[in-house]
């Protein structure tokens, strides 16, 4: 392959980049890249790497940070207790780690906007790429729908005369409207609120400590004594703790997808590998201390817990000791923004892989056009609507269907952990066995322990998490979902198999090599860009001076 100038001169085709794939006439030419199935030749246009490394950073500390975090908690408190929400969002979180080495790994090596539901298309089977890029793309739709839900529940604080659907609906226009511009609207606004709930987020960490030792308004030391009153520090037993594990994957969820920004993001094996090697400090710091802190300061049986409001948010809560007046309404905006953010990344990542869908051959080509900003806007439309048919669904209660697509969308993101682990086993394994081992930008230390404890885990606690769907007495509703997803995923799986008789991919057949030719000259071509940035911007420089 020819090293071309400029980034912008490469195509992202069918998960990997290619030259032009048209001759003089608009054709496609014989040496395009061809589909899975191996019989059409895919032509497709390039998306724009416009995403910062200032942008991506951000959007991987604070992106994703959304109502799970905010008003989930609350549930998880109320319902399993202080001790069984700590080690859930701590076991969670070591997931989230190794699972993010793994794709770190991936997604450096071959930065595409599909992520890993290419790569496990490519690394184990195409049937197993096809169930996972829609069972995920749709887990981004409901995302998005849950999300314009919450704006509902959070803006009933202020009990105005303007309902809560039409505020919703607003915000649903203008997330089309962001994304379906260019990328960069989507990196500037996911900066700024991510930095927004990254601030917030320091403020009660410091508030929440200060409290703690006695700077509340009753001045007295508080301790572990929350831990120590009724059934705490466990509630509910195995079922409240296992109930907990859906809550902490729903807040957790979306950390993996800001590998889908790859496909977008300016030097990818530079930028990617910093993005992972920050997502320790983003679990320790943002999850791990303000559930620890929300357990230490917030009763269990504290009244309004489970109702999912932002006047009883474990975090508005801990304001309120601390003797802020304003804290729920100060809380109740950052909420506001912290949903719009989640719902504007959601948004961002099913566009992305409903695109991906129709370059690989595995949804209809429509979903591929792009508008002169390089952006898949037809991807974001049909994405936006599948989001706001759920989200027309809160007419049987917003609180409750927040609560089933919670549980949906917990769901989906850990078969999307599930598939990493064993797509990264395979893509290891398949590289070790070539002797590539030397050409990966980056390399996850965990292999091959840490795959297979993803696995493991993951499916384990996908089976038991819907525990509290049986006991005391069986809840169809509740069980449908938390299972739902997997039926689905199975059904997809065994249907597209057999539809293409697909095979898993062989250790040797896996074509690395095309992989590694590609990024180098991606890399090259936006090194070389960037180098002749910097030289404009000497030579304005000596001009002036």
């Amino acid at each position: 392959m020819s090293r071309l100038s400029d980034v912008n001169d490469f195509h992202t085709i069918g998960g990997t980049y290619h030259p032009d794939t048209k001759d003089l006439e608009g054709n496609p030419s014989p040496d395009a890249p061809y589909s899975h199935d191996g019989q059409h030749p895919i032509v497709a246009d390039k998306l724009a790497r416009k995403l910062s490394a200032r942008q991506v950073q951000m959007i991987a500390i604070g992106g994703t940070i959304g109502t799970g975090l905010f008003l989930g908690t609350g549930r998880s408190l109320a319902t399993g207790g202080p001790a069984s929400m700590l080690i859930a969002y701590l076991i969670v979180g070591g997931i989230i780690l190794l699972t993010m080495l793994a794709l770190g790994e991936m997604a450096a090596f071959v930065p595409i906007a599909g992520s890993f539901c290419t790569f496990a298309g490519r690394y184990v089977d195409d049937a197993f790429g096809f169930a996972l890029t829609w069972n995920y793309w749709f887990n981004d739709a409901v995302s998005t729908a849950a999300d314009l839900v919450a704006l509902q529940l959070v803006f009933s604080y202020w009990n105005t005369n303007m309902p809560g659907w039409a505020l919703s609906l607003i915000f649903w226009v203008v997330l089309i409207f962001a994304n379906i511009v260019t990328v960069r609207a989507y990196g500037e606004i996911e900066y700024w609120l991510s930095l927004l709930k990254v601030i917030t987020i320091t403020i009660f960490i410091i508030l929440g400590i200060a409290v703690n030792c006695g700077g509340n308004t009753e001045h007295k030391y508080i301790g572990g004594m929350n831990w120590n009153i009724g059934d705490a520090p466990f509630v509910g037993g195995i079922g409240g703790f296992a109930s907990v594990f859906v809550s902490a994957a729903f807040a957790y969820g979306g950390t993996e997808s800001i590998a889908i920004t790859a496909g977008e993001t300016a030097n990818p094996t530079k930028n990617l590998p910093r993005v992972v090697k920050n997502v320790f400090w983003r679990i320790l710091i943002f999850y791990i201390l303000s559930v620890l802190l929300i357990g230490l300061n917030v009763s269990y049986n504290t009244p309004g817990l489970t109702q999912r409001s932002s006047s009883v948010s474990p975090f508005t809560l801990v304001f309120q000791q601390a003797g802020a007046r304003a804290a729920g309404s100060f809380i109740n905006a950052v909420i506001v923004t912290s949903v719009i953010s989640a719902g504007n990344h959601a948004l961002f990542a099913g566009t992305r892989l409903l695109y991906s869908l129709s370059v690989d051959r595995h949804a209809p080509q429509v979903f591929g056009k792009l508008n002169r900003n390089k952006v898949p806007w037809v991807a974001v439309l049909a994405t936006s609507i599948v989001a706001g048919l759920c989200f027309g669904a809160s007419f049987i209660g917003a609180g409750q269907l927040w609560t089933w697509l919670q549980n949906i969308v917990g769901v989906s993101n850990q078969i999307a952990w599930v598939a990493i682990g064993i797509t990264s086993i395979r893509f290891r394994a398949a590289v070790k066995l070539q002797g590539k081992e030397d050409l990966l930008p980056f390399k996850n230390w965990t292999y091959p322990w840490g795959p297979w404890i993803c696995v493991i885990l993951n499916i384990f606690i996908i089976l038991v998490q819907g525990w509290s769907s049986f006991s005391p007495k069986f809840s169809a509703v509740d069980f449908v979902s938390y299972y739902l997803q997997l039926a689905v995923m199975l059904v997809m799986y065994v249907g597209w198999k057999v539809f293409k008789k697909t095979k898993i991919m062989g250790l040797g057949e896996m074509d690395l090599e095309s992989d590694v030719h590609t990024i180098s000259d991606v890399d090259l071509a936006a090194t070389e860009k960037e180098k002749t940035n910097m030289g404009k911007v000497k030579r304005v420089l000596n001009w002036v001076f």
